[in-house]
Order: structure tokens, then C-alpha cells, then sequence
């Protein structure tokens, strides 16, 4: 009797809110990517020390914008992103091989299921804006993965966002539905699903992990009219408020045209004279235990 054949390995199922597979996302992130490091004030605004910094791992890359900023302004780094969607890191290594950035490389791999790296393979793990697909229990989970693909002494760093509405009804309501979708779907901290609540955590999570001279530096995007991001952020939030329709219809938060007509009148909002918002980012980061 002969054996059975061997089942292919079942590929690990996506958690992100939106397709991560869709071209207009990918477009989104890249341009997310530039009004984020522009805004934060470059890849690495917090000064860290650097001089043993050597093999770098980006965490959920999309379309590679922060490794590809990285492999550019240090040469003498290797850096390494990893993201669950194939199109995105078929993009990122087209990218990399059309900017001759011999020193950066992008691999598919679900950052929920252990790295398929070997232990103390890397100096710096970074990651940032992963919220939109993690559950409170995973991150516990993801920096200890983290931790073993670090070599002693070695980074982890972390940026993550939070709402901060506006000044105006539609879009204030907007980024409040935003963010009870994303808690009723598990991915927040907030009890009552009034914002995203993981900057008040997020310390705590690198404390009880054992990283070491933990260090946080807060970064404040202003948006308003008659603000240079004003226009980017426009662009980023009509796709994106697109683009999580199913999602935000399949939590039950809202219809599809009540989420449409809401969505519409807040990016209309955006082009009042008066209109303010900001977005409040925190970078976070801390030694691995040497």
C-alpha cells in the first residue's frame, strides 16, 4: 500500500483589514510610507546608536518605502523586509534591483508565525504601523519571536499611531468608526473602542519582555489646511477609507453607503479653510538583554 501523498503547506492566512494582495493598497503604502518618514523626520529621527548596527529586519515591509530609505541613507547596512503579500515583496525586489540597492532584500513571510530566520540572525528589528492586523494577545508572542532573531544587545524598535480625530463632525466620526471596526474585530486595546490604546501598553509590553534601556520619542503630523501633508494625507485616507469598506461592512459597524456617504463628507471636510487634525505617532524601542 503505497503512502499518501504529502498535502502542500497550507499558506498562513492574512489578518490584515484589507487585501494585502491589492495593487491599490500597495500604491497606498508607498505613499504612506514617504508622508510617514518625511513627517517622523527621516528612518531613524530618534538618534539611536548605530555603530553596531549591521543586518537589519523590517517587519510587515509593504512595498519595501522604509527598508529601501534605510539600504539608501546606510550602505554598509544589509537590510532584510518581510510582509505576507507576494505582490508587495515581488514589487519591493523589482524596486531594490531597479535602484541598485545591492544591500536590500525582501522575502513573503507571515510575521504571526515564526520567522523563518535563525536565532541572533539580525542587530535591529524594526516595525512599524502593524496595528491594523494585530490582536492584543499576538504581541506578546511576536516580540519574544523578535527577541530570538536579535542577537544579544541587539534593537527592537516600534512605531505604532493613534487617532486624533478633527475639528470637523464627518471626519471626527470617521476615525471613531475606524477604530471601534478595528475593536470589534479584536485588534485594540481600548476597553470601550474609542480609539486604538496601544501607546500606554506598548511600554509595558517592552518592559515585561526584558528589553533593556528602553527609550520613546513622539512625533506630531499635522495635516490642516494649508499644510504641506494636507494634500497626502487626502489621498491616503480616500483609499484607505475605500479600501476597508468590506471590512468595516462585515463587522457590522456600518452599510456600505452609510460608510460611503460618511467617508465622502469627511475628505470633503478636509478642504475647509478651518479644517485641523493631526496624527500622533510613538516610536518605541530597547536592547535585547546582552
Amino acid at each position: 500500500m503505497s503512502a499518501a501523498p504529502e498535502q502542500p503547506e497550507k499558506k498562513a492566512e492574512s489578518t490584515y483589514v484589507i487585501d494585502a494582495e491589492n495593487a491599490a493598497e500597495m500604491a497606498r503604502l508607498m505613499r504612506q510610507d514617504q508622508l510617514l518618514t518625511s513627517g517622523m523626520g527621516g528612518v531613524f529621527p530618534e538618534k539611536i546608536d548605530l555603530s553596531e548596527v549591521q543586518r537589519v529586519l523590517d517587519l510587515a515591509c509593504g512595498p519595501g518605502g522604509w527598508p529601501l530609505e534605510v539600504a539608501y541613507a546606510y550602505a554598509d547596512m544589509e537590510v532584510v523586509g518581510v510582509d505576507v503579500s507576494e505582490r508587495m515583496i515581488a514589487y519591493a525586489n523589482a524596486q531594490a534591483q531597479a535602484q541598485q540597492r545591492t544591500n536590500a532584500s525582501f522575502r513573503v513571510m507571515n510575521i504571526l508565525q515564526p520567522l523563518d530566520f535563525p536565532d541572533a540572525s539580525f542587530d535591529l528589528v524594526n516595525a512599524r504601523f502593524i496595528s491594523a492586523f494585530m490582536r492584543p494577545e499576538a504581541w506578546p508572542k511576536l516580540i519574544q519571536e523578535c527577541l530570538r532573531v536579535l542577537r544579544p544587545g541587539g534593537i527592537l524598535r516600534f512605531t505604532e499611531f493613534e487617532w486624533d480625530g478633527a475639528n470637523k463632525p464627518s471626519f471626527e466620526k470617521i476615525c471613531a468608526l475606524a477604530s471601534l471596526t478595528l475593536h470589534k474585530a479584536g485588534y485594540t486595546f481600548s476597553p470601550g473602542g474609542y480609539y486604538l490604546g496601544l501607546f500606554p501598553v506598548l511600554l509595558r509590553l517592552f518592559r515585561e519582555a526584558g528589553l533593556q534601556s528602553i527609550g520613546k520619542m513622539a512625533h506630531v503630523i499635522d495635516f490642516s489646511a494649508g499644510t504641506e501633508a494636507r494634500d497626502g494625507f487626502y489621498y491616503d485616507f480616500s483609499s484607505a477609507f475605500q479600501l476597508v469598506t468590506p471590512f468595516v461592512v462585515r463587522m457590522g459597524v456600518a452599510t456600505e453607503e452609510e460608510w460611503r456617504d460618511l467617508y465622502r463628507a469627511g475628505l470633503a471636510e478636509m478642504f475647509e479653510e478651518d479644517f485641523c487634525a493631526m496624527l500622533f505617532l510613538l516610536t518605541v524601542w530597547g536592547n535585547k538583554p546582552a
